[in-house]
């Protein structure tokens, strides 16, 4: 069954009937480009069959609609599910001796089509691409006015790395940021039970044969398989929560008019040197995400932090922290003050903050019986306000 959620209309359970003529209003809709996005649980699911099948239904009812980049690895069904479709020739590019192929963003924009399918969205460029990443890709052409249809595992959503490592022993380098997905029109989960996706494995209609042996004993296991597929629904959910508030707010009123008003705020506190910032704001992104909030990243520039005094490496390691918090989707907000528990409980009131959450102290003991605990001097002071302490990650601890 097919979950669909968009912005501009009411959340639904449909076929693909239903999610073609939704996202044909959004294509007629004259602006920037509408974003539509598949989310799967693991490879097999269907994903790319069901774009390349919007395409033509698309195609039938008048929109002019092309390939700008479709791997089928492969899989007859969806090679066949190509067809007659326009496909945008491929951009060549030499890499360590060997031509490789990406997606050529100049000549989709050249072209110009209403709606372009593009596959694969958390793909990595080959060096010397237009971008390091496909999604940026993609927004590039949103920008342009051209209407995306993509598609996505949810094990590759940037959040999600430290619970696939945690509950699958997963890490995932290619990520795609939160907010893609938060920023979609139309989010649509292709749900498939984790027995139908071995067996469809089994049958040799994801990975060759040689290779179903191994995939089915490591990562297509069924307790795997139920993890992602249990994700990617709760993924879902959140987008339809998101769309129930912006209707709500687009409309101005109605029964959830009140509780727009009084939703949680979400705010993590970062020091500008901590080693595991990257756990800490992954789990803040997918607390907010559940929450249905925004959230803010909030460091306090300390007197020997400031541009002249900072240690280099210490600067680099608040930049990447600080790009990696945006691309989790937080406002940055730097505070610069003596005292970072007093900075953060003012803004916490300030902005109405209903949840605090910090990282767990790796200070010695030694120090903080001489400079004091944050975290102590946070549970007295920030009244109002829930305290939440991210353990650290096993290897700092």
């Amino acid at each position: 069954m097919a979950r669909t959620t968009g912005a501009g209309g009411a959340p639904q359970l449909g076929d693909s009937k239903a999610g073609v003529t939704d996202f044909l209003a959004l294509v007629r809709q004259h602006e920037r480009g509408k974003l539509k996005l598949y989310i799967g649980s693991a490879a097999g699911v269907g994903k790319t069959y069901r774009m390349l099948n919007e395409a033509h239904e698309l195609g039938r009812r008048g929109i002019d609609v092309v390939v700008g980049f479709v791997e089928t690895h492969g899989r007859a069904e969806t090679d066949l599910q190509v067809g007659d479709l326009e496909v945008v020739p491929r951009r060549r590019i030499e890499y360590r001796g060997v031509t490789l192929e990406e997606m050529d963003v100049d000549a989709v924009l050249a072209r110009g089509p209403q709606v372009v399918v593009v596959d694969e969205l958390a793909h990595t460029n080959v060096p010397g691409s237009r971008h390091p990443k496909r999604w940026e890709d993609v927004i590039e052409i949103l920008d342009a006015g051209i209407n995306v249809i993509s598609a996505v595992n949810v094990q590759h959503l940037e959040s999600l790395n430290d619970v696939l490592a945690g509950t699958l022993g997963v890490t995932v380098r290619e990520t795609v940021p939160d907010w893609i997905v938060g920023a979609a029109d139309q989010v649509v989960n292709l749900d498939i039970s984790a027995q139908d996706l071995r067996q469809r494995l089994t049958e040799g209609k994801i990975y060759p044969q040689d290779k179903v042996a191994a995939a089915l004993a490591n990562f297509f296991t069924e307790e795997n398989l139920t993890t992602l597929r249990e994700l990617a629904l709760r993924e879902v959910a959140s987008s339809v929560d998101r769309a129930r508030e912006q209707i709500v707010r687009r409309e101005g009123g109605g029964a959830g008019a009140e509780r727009s008003k009084t939703v949680d705020r979400v705010m993590v506190a970062m020091a500008s040197d901590t080693p595991y910032a990257a756990a800490l704001l992954r789990k803040a992104s997918r607390i907010a995400g559940r929450l249905n909030t925004d959230w803010f990243c909030v460091y306090v520039q300390l007197p020997e932090e400031s541009a002249d005094r900072i240690d280099a490496t210490v600067q680099r390691r608040l930049v990447d922290n600080i790009q990696r918090a945006q691309a989790l989707g937080a406002e940055v907000v730097k505070l610069v003050g003596t005292d970072v528990t007093a900075e953060l409980v003012r803004f916490a009131r300030e902005r109405g903050v209903t949840l605090l959450i910090v990282g767990q102290s790796n200070r010695s003991r030694w120090h903080r019986a001489w400079r004091g605990s944050v975290i102590e001097r946070l549970t007295r002071t920030a009244r109002g306000v829930d305290l939440l302490v991210v353990a650290l990650p096993t290897e700092e601890r």
